[in-house]
């Protein structure tokens, strides 16, 4: 972990690793101040951040100096347990040119998508948008130099380090790789989110 930064007299910014995980940090740094009594209001996680807001001064103070007792890896716990099962049709706009961008099959690249246990990074963009990490190496593409105006919600897509699937209908520059018929974001649930972070996900395709 680099840093903390400050962003205000109770909050701070961590910058991560690059190999770090930003949930499970996050999920650390509440563990933490539950441990030392430390209320906090957010704990937010991004890309390679995370973002701590406690309730005041004191606590972050206290909770600043026991960082360094932050695990480095993630624990059983986080490495385990119940794993959210997608059924995906790999049908994408965009399987055709991933395939031959990263010199493999449509075949190869579906099973090296589908071969992954993700984990859920952290939520941006737009509600119930999960951006899903542990992407094969070979399936890193730069997003798309022109971006759809209009993504279906649903999609299943790639870009850069990440995998995630479409919400709603919203413009995007992701490639796409197939459909995901089960809602990802539902007010009507709680959580709405299916995929908050720190949550494990594999897609299994389906003909």
């Amino acid at each position: 972990m680099i840093g903390p930064r400050p962003a205000g007299g109770r909050a701070v910014v961590l910058d991560l690793d690059e190999d770090a995980e930003p949930a499970q940090t996050a999920a650390a740094v509440r563990s933490l101040a539950k441990q030392l009594g430390v209320a906090l209001l957010e704990v937010v996680p991004g890309a390679q951040t995370v973002l701590v807001v406690a309730t005041g001064p004191a606590g972050l103070q206290q909770l600043l100096a026991a960082l360094p007792r932050l695990p480095s890896a993630p624990t059983a716990a986080e490495t385990t347990g119940v794993v959210v099962e997608l059924p995906a049709r790999y049908d994408g706009a965009d399987l055709d040119h991933v395939a031959r961008t990263t010199g493999l099959s449509v075949e190869q690249v579906v099973h090296r998508h589908s071969a992954v246990v993700y984990r859920s990074a952290f939520s941006g963009f737009a509600p119930g948008f999960a951006y899903l990490s542990g992407l094969d190496p070979v399936l890193r593409l730069p997003r798309r130099d022109t971006p759809r105006t209009a993504v279906p919600a649903g999609s299943l897509a790639v870009a850069d380090g990440w995998t995630a699937v479409y919400p709603r209908r919203t413009p995007g520059g992701w490639h796409l790789l197939g459909t995901v018929d089960v809602p990802v974001f539902d007010l009507g649930v709680d959580p709405p989110a299916l995929l908050g972070p720190g949550r494990r996900v594999r897609f299994v395709p389906t003909s």
